[in-house]
């Protein structure tokens, strides 16, 4: 008697650790975050090795594919051996895009920048 594995995309995605709940993916899927083949999923969609699926999170569209099946959550190391990372390079630039816009964004309740700050924000731009 052979029978295909299947889990919940939802309790996959908690048990890769993409989620640090299964609540929190419950709601991403249910809030279209979670895509196979362009069409949201719901949260009890099942998974089986080799599906692909999108994760849209802070505009970068992340593509994984699902190489096994655990039996229950799995330690960071272990992830590899489930998931694999299919990003396209186009949405890692876009990430290291945002991470570099942050680091130029000033925190709030700051102010204004004072007169040496100013100066060495403009020789710094000046620069390139």
């Amino acid at each position: 008697m052979t029978y295909e594995v299947k889990m919940r995309i939802d309790k996959f995605l908690w048990c890769v650790r993409l989620f640090k709940t299964r609540s929190l993916a419950t709601e991403a899927c249910n809030a279209g975050k979670i895509t196979i083949d362009g069409q949201a999923v719901k949260p009890s969609r099942e998974v089986k090795p080799g599906i692909t699926f999108t994760y849209r999170n802070a505009g970068i569209n992340y593509v994984y594919e699902v190489k096994d099946l655990p039996k229950s959550r799995v330690g960071a190391p272990l992830v590899k051996n489930y998931l694999e990372n299919k990003t396209p390079q186009e949405e890692l630039e876009k990430l290291e895009m945002i991470r570099l816009a942050k680091a130029f964004a000033r925190p709030k309740g700051m102010g204004r920048p004072t007169k040496k700050e100013r100066r060495d924000i403009e020789s710094f731009l000046d620069e390139d």
